[in-house]
């Protein structure tokens, strides 16, 4: 998949989403997406939680012009050096967008 730079990218990132949806601020986008958008920044913060319920699945949070990312994945995902990562205990994201 081809990603355009500048805003016209940000924008594709939020369309391409498998099921993304837009409520409010948080927008839900798939693993691949979430790591596009990471690397838009030079520094971005990220908050992931570990989940288990009857399988391990990894929640992952970050804000980037105004928007809060969130992304779902079964497992870890493979993080450059700039990020600044923050283990929090769990991530809560309301029925529409989890």
């Amino acid at each position: 998949m081809m990603y355009q730079s500048g805003l016209a990218g940000h924008y594709n990132v939020i369309a391409q989403g498998t099921k993304a949806t837009l409520f409010g601020n948080l927008v839900r986008v798939s693993p691949e997406n979430f790591l596009t958008v990471l690397a838009k920044d030079e520094k971005p913060l990220v908050l992931f939680a570990e989940k288990r319920f009857f399988v391990t699945f990894y929640q992952y949070l970050t804000n980037y012009r105004g928007f809060i990312f969130y992304a779902k994945s079964k497992s870890p995902l493979q993080l450059t050096g700039n990020v600044e990562l923050i283990k929090v205990k769990s991530i809560w994201v309301t029925a529409y967008g989890s």
